[in-house]
C-alpha cells in the first residue's frame, strides 16, 4: 500500500528541510526529539513522548534543501521519501510518499507503533 500526501509549507525549503534533519528542531512540529542529526546511512532513533513510543529510521538518501529518503527499522520496505519543491522564496510544498506500508505494521509503545 502506498499513501501520497503533499503540504504547503509558508517557509524556504531550506528552512524546511532543517527542519526534519535538525534534532534540535524537529521537536517543534513533529516528533518530540531525534537522536541525531540526519545523514544518509545513519540511523536515528525517533522519540514521541506524549505516547512513550520511539523508533529507528535508516537514512538511505539526502539530496540538501531537495530530498530525505529513509525506512523504518524493522518494516522491511517502508520507504518514505520527502521531496521538497520551493515555489518562491517563501513558499515550499512537500511532497510524502510512503512506500511498502503494510496493515500489519502499527504503532507500538517502546517502539513506535499505533495502528495506521
Amino acid at each position: 500500500m502506498n499513501n501520497l500526501t503533499k503540504m504547503k509549507i509558508e517557509k524556504p525549503a531550506h528552512e524546511v528541510f532543517e527542519a526534519f534533519v535538525d534534532p534540535a528542531k524537529i521537536g517543534n512540529f513533529w516528533f518530540s526529539s531525534s537522536s541525531a542529526r540526519w545523514e544518509q546511512g545513519k540511523i536515528v532513533t525517533l522519540r514521541y513522548d506524549e505516547y512513550n513510543a520511539e523508533g529507528d529510521i535508516k537514512i538511505l538518501e539526502i539530496e540538501i534543501d531537495k530530498k530525505i529518503v529513509f525506512e523504518w527499522v524493522g518494516w522491511e520496505g517502508h520507504i518514505v521519501t520527502m521531496t521538497l519543491l520551493e515555489l518562491e522564496p517563501s513558499t515550499t510544498i512537500i511532497e510524502v510518499n510512503e512506500e511498502g506500508l503494510q496493515c500489519s505494521h502499527r504503532l507500538r509503545h517502546g517502539s513506535v507503533i499505533n495502528k495506521l
